[in-house]
């Protein structure tokens, strides 16, 4: 079993201790987890052991502690697009999701998230287009994302975040971009 512990900042051209010998093809929960068993795309088995906090983007690389260096691939998942020539109701999709703290993906005219017909109802009701699709899946990575994977705050936590609710009041897990949900809805720092 390979043991994955660090994330390669860089790949540098030329340098074959970062050029990758093996992928895994890995879905955007298993990318936000910091620990997890898995099988590589060759069969073998390897554990990610990084900090609490990382989340994999696809394309990183991680280097084993016995050598072998890994490209981490998004799998293709099931989402959501909704598309709109309007900037305002991509504007406005994008408010509702993200008020919600569902993942979302931008790029021009439309906006992804993993699939959910409840949301899509609500997207729809606004005014865009929504159709599913398997495809990867690379959402924004968060406005607390700090260095990639911490989401410490340089401040006291006794506040809301000024979305209206407390965090005990959540209905869904509770996300601010760095991939993991606290437990039971209540919010969790070190």
């Amino acid at each position: 079993m390979l043991h994955l512990r660090e994330l390669l900042e860089t790949a540098r051209p030329g340098d074959p201790t970062a050029t990758a010998t093996a992928t895994a093809t890995l879905t955007l929960d298993e990318r936000r987890r910091s620990r997890l068993r898995l099988a590589l795309d060759d069969g073998r088995e390897a554990a990610v052991l990084l900090p609490r906090g990382s989340v994999l983007r696809d394309g990183d690389l991680l280097r084993a502690d016995e050598g072998d260096v890994v490209e981490v691939r998004a799998a293709a998942e099931s989402l959501s697009v909704a598309r709109t020539s309007d900037p305002h109701l991509l504007l406005r999709g994008a408010y509702h999701l993200g008020n919600r703290h569902v993942p979302v993906e931008l790029g021009d005219g439309w906006l992804a998230y993993e699939h959910d017909h409840v949301l899509d109802d609500m997207v729809r009701g606004l005014g865009l287009a929504v159709e599913t699709r398997r495809a990867p899946f690379e959402p924004e990575g968060g406005a607390f994302r700090h260095d990639g994977a911490s989401h410490a705050h340089p401040h006291a936590h006794e506040h809301a975040h000024g979305h209206g609710h407390g965090h005990d009041d959540h209905a869904r897990d509770h996300h601010h971009g760095n991939g993991e949900p606290a437990a039971g809805g209540s919010h969790r720092h070190s």
